[in-house]
């Protein structure tokens, strides 16, 4: 086990939204913003950004890093440029107003939905259970 793998999950943590420079095995080299790291297996996901601004994702296994130099840390901009990676396009921020309103009860049996038929009626029928108790 590599001083990497011995670090803990909030060591790695540091290191998110960092540039780093990242010195692996057999000489290998990877530089990125670090966008996570996998809590089991120390692999370190980074993302860098080519001429044409298309993303590339690098994954460098665990077991292979032998060091981690930070570059430097991420501004605002960057910091939300990283975070938009993996978020779908069609998924906006909610306000803070739009997002109590969201927590708010009751939610009705046609709010449920599932992969498991069987689940998802069980679900329902417990919810419309809970509606006609309350009238």
């Amino acid at each position: 086990m590599n001083d990497w793998q011995r670090k803990s999950p909030l060591d790695w943590q540091g290191y998110v939204d960092k540039q780093v420079k990242v010195a692996a095995a057999e000489e290998h080299e990877y530089e990125g913003w670090v966008l996570t790291v996998d809590p089991v297996s120390a692999n370190i996901v980074l993302a860098s950004f080519s001429e044409s601004e298309k993303v590339v994702i690098s994954v460098v296994s665990g077991h292979a890093i032998q060091e981690v130099q930070i570059l430097k840390e991420a501004d605002e901009e960057m910091k939300q440029r990283l975070s938009r990676i993996f978020a779908p396009e069609e998924s906006k921020p909610y306000s803070p107003e739009e997002l109590e309103q969201r927590k708010r009860a009751p939610y009705g049996p046609e709010e449920c939905s599932s992969s498991n038929e069987i689940i998802l009626s069980r679900v329902q029928s417990l919810i419309q259970g809970y509606f006609e108790k309350q009238l």
